[in-house]
């Protein structure tokens, strides 16, 4: 009679598990002290605000920094509404036209071939080594020799080629087998149809995933430097003006941070586990 051997498999110890929770905690809660410490901020009275060292608690919570915000919010020449709209509007197109742009460009850089692609892949590549201030002078040159100054466009434009996006679209369709590619041009579907109908629904995490990086990037920028009517400005950009004050309004500004972070982390909420799949499949293929 033949004797089977069964490997015994190799798991970690309960210590080993507790010792790797507990790092992820530390790191977590690490990583979450700025924001906690904002939201401390945001219902500080005056006298608590600039204690040195400065205090991760609220001995007199007060809402008069919300308060107080509304109240300046309501004074204003341009009414709020009209702020909030510049910024969900922007936001909504540039994400929504951006990701189907990034979408689009990755896929022949996925599963096409064609002459220069790898070349071509790097200088793209080595866009993402320039950070924004060091093309801020000739992208404004650009900007305001198309005329684009002062309308919608010249936020919305400069957001529809993001370098990351490609990179996160691409590596996630490399891994879509080319044998199901197939398949649908055997059924007599054509690139267009085999984008929408096969590509797009595989690479659902990683498409949510730029949705979210991509709205948060636009709904955290501002309009200064390029926006100068009043009733064109964004909501981060008319906030940063009404709490621009000094001591007297630090506390209004502390509120605004808050209010303002709030869509981003609602949207990184419900996506969550989209996001971390995707990094976890970002890098396995090149």
């Amino acid at each position: 009679m033949k004797r089977i051997r069964i490997k015994k498999q190799l798991n970690r110890s309960h210590t080993g598990n507790f010792l790797v929770l507990l790092m992820l905690v530390v790191v977590g809660c690490f990583m979450g002290l700025p924001l906690y410490y904002n939201i401390i901020q945001s219902f500080k009275p005056v006298e608590e605000r600039f204690i040195f060292p400065p205090r991760f608690y609220v001995v007199n919570p007060t809402g008069a920094n919300y308060s107080q915000l509304f109240t300046l919010v309501s004074d204003l020449t341009v009414p709020f509404s009209r702020y909030l709209f510049n910024s969900v509007f922007v936001s909504i197109v540039s994400t929504g036209i951006g990701v189907m742009i990034g979408a689009m460009a990755a896929y022949p850089f996925a599963k096409k071939k064609f002459p220069g692609k790898n070349m071509l892949w790097r200088l793209i590549m080595l866009t993402l080594l320039f950070s924004g201030g060091v093309t801020a002078l000739p992208a404004y040159i650009v900007k305001a020799k198309l005329g684009l100054i002062n309308t919608y466009w010249v936020l919305i434009l400069p957001s529809l080629a993001s370098t990351l996006h490609m990179f996160l679209l691409r590596q996630f369709m490399l891994q879509i087998p080319d044998s199901l590619l197939d398949a649908a041009k055997l059924d007599g579907a054509n690139d267009f149809r085999i984008f929408y109908n096969v590509v797009l629904p595989n690479v659902k995490p990683a498409f949510m995933t730029v949705v979210v990086l991509s709205f948060q990037n636009v709904w955290n920028n501002g309009s200064a430097g390029v926006i100068f009517r009043e009733d064109l400005k964004l909501l981060p950009t008319a906030l940063s003006q009404i709490t621009a004050g000094g001591i007297a309004r630090s506390g209004a500004s502390a509120a605004a941070a808050v209010l303002l972070m709030i869509p981003p982390i609602v949207a990184f909420v419900l996506n969550q586990s989209k996001m971390l799949q995707t990094m976890a499949h970002s890098g396995i293929k090149d």
